[in-house]
């Protein structure tokens, strides 16, 4: 245990068990319902290209799933490579001060490396993450949905659509004072394109009580 706290902490290692750790306390706080799965997410519109952190994904081949999970993949594999080098090879030589150029080296290489490794994982789990689109064939609007985050504001909630016998997640926008919580069936009236979420009532609401 001591000696892989030591290498876990030991630059250059250091860097990715740092990333490592805000990815699952991340993932924590999301399956706590306070934060959204794909907080990270910029949707890739198909009449242009998409920029930035979504671009680059979309041409390593790691679209399709919230950027959260795929960089929590990332970090993951680049970890365990950069933990057996430094392990391994790092610690067995007399670097002195030449450990962090070289170390800086050995963890881009990681990360690079790490990207088939995550495309191995990530194209397999792109049908569980289909986002849920509206179209002229299917519309959504009238559905009732149940929440799944702690609570819907006019920027932030999340809810589970029964589809087919499928749980798709749908973002939702209520007024916060409305005190929508975890469980509550809700009904979603309007499609908010900018936002790609849906702003919904309650049930009663909906149906005029």
């Amino acid at each position: 245990m001591e000696l892989f706290l030591h290498t876990s902490l030991h630059f250059p290692v250091v860097l990715f068990s740092f990333l490592l750790c805000l990815s699952i306390l991340y993932w924590i706080v999301a399956a706590m319902g306070i934060l959204e799965v794909d907080l990270l997410d910029i949707d890739a519109d198909s009449s242009s290209t998409p920029e930035g952190l979504a671009g680059v994904l979309l041409k390593l081949g790691l679209h399709g799933v919230p950027v959260t999970l795929t960089l929590t993949l990332l970090f993951f594999f680049a970890w365990l490579m950069t933990y057996y080098i430094d392990l391994l090879l790092l610690q067995r030589l007399p670097l002195g001060i030449l450990l962090y150029p070289l170390g800086l080296i050995v963890s881009g290489i990681c990360l690079m490396a790490a990207v088939p490794l995550a495309g191995l994982l990530v194209r397999p789990l792109r049908p569980f993450f289909k986002k849920l689109e509206v179209n002229s064939n299917t519309s959504v609007i009238g559905r009732t949905v149940v929440v799944r985050s702690g609570k819907v504001t006019s920027v932030f909630g999340e809810a589970t659509l029964e589809d087919g016998g499928a749980s798709l997640i749908v973002h939702v926008r209520a007024d916060e004072a409305m005190g929508f919580k975890r469980g509550d069936p809700l009904v979603l009236i309007e499609y908010l394109e900018h936002e790609n979420a849906y702003r919904a009532v309650s049930e009663s609401a909906f149906q005029g009580d």
